[in-house]
């Protein structure tokens, strides 16, 4: 079988561990039947990890139960890059080696419930997991509203973001965040309800600043040059821009040349939510 599953984008500022979007760059994974294990990768990726130790492999091989198939990875997604690569991965190899909850399967291997539920749906989700049961809601999404990702060619894997975090926060800080979520969520479903500090977060954004130098700067001239909100992508080191129709590629503009001013390679890309999720054939 073969399963085709977008990205994501995880936390979109505020929320943190909850709130993910579905977007349109793609992993395809093919398992079929074979008398000993093969593996062929292409796109990211490709040539990194060609062995029975690939993720895909081994979320395959544990879903059939043997490693006597042929698996075809070929993947838009850039690793490490906080556009949950490794949860549409997971769901996509699952999935193509027939599982019966490649979902869940996906959650169980990757952590990120929410990651791994908007690549399952597609669109604009709100999801988490609770001994052993996965969430999932729907939310309503603006068919204005464009993505504008900023991919340093800079891989920052969630370990380490993770590791600069703080156990606890400041009671404020965490009301913050949430009246930040209810704001966001009302203006991702309607841009005209948007307010320009719904995306602004305390949780984790701060504290993972000193990682990626070009973050703080680069969230500014998102917001600079027309984008009604910027954030952290999961964990980065992808920065996103929340921009309508109209001002995406000025905003996209604005991210190439803060890219060059500060000497950091990288590339920029105006997507779209993915609103089908994932499709297996």
């Amino acid at each position: 079988m073969i399963a085709r599953v977008p990205a994501s984008s995880a936390n979109l500022g505020p929320g943190f561990d909850t709130l993910a979007v579905a977007l349109n760059r793609y992993v395809e994974v093919e398992v079929r039947d074979a008398d000993e294990f093969s593996i062929v990768t292409s796109g990211y990726g490709a040539g990194r990890f060609d062995d029975e130790g690939h993720l895909g492999a081994r979320v395959a091989a544990s879903v059939l139960g043997h490693q006597r198939f042929a698996i075809r990875v070929d993947s838009q997604i850039p690793l490490s890059r906080g556009l949950g690569s490794s949860a549409s991965l997971a769901l996509a190899a699952a999935a193509a080696a027939g599982a019966s909850d490649a979902l869940a399967i996906a959650v169980a291997i990757d952590g990120h419930a929410e990651n791994a539920a908007a690549s399952w749906r597609g669109g604009l989700v709100v999801a988490g997991e609770r001994d052993g049961t996965v969430a999932v809601a729907d939310l309503a999404l603006d068919d204005v509203w464009r993505f504008v990702v900023v991919i340093p060619e800079v891989e920052l894997a969630t370990a380490d973001a993770r590791r600069v975090l703080p156990d606890q926060v400041p009671f404020a800080d965490a009301v913050a965040n949430l009246t930040s979520l209810g704001l966001l969520i009302a203006g991702l479903a309607d841009h005209r309800a948007f307010t320009p500090w719904a995306m602004d977060d305390r949780l984790h954004q701060r504290y993972r600043s000193a990682l990626l130098p070009i973050a703080d700067p680069m969230l500014k001239a998102l917001r600079d040059a027309g984008a009604h909100g910027a954030c952290w992508s999961g964990a980065g080191s992808t920065m996103l821009g929340l921009a309508t129709v109209d001002a995406a590629d000025a905003v996209a503009e604005g991210a190439r040349r803060t890219l060059a001013d500060h000497g950091v390679a990288g590339s920029v890309a105006i997507l779209e939510a993915d609103r089908i999720g994932a499709v297996v054939s």
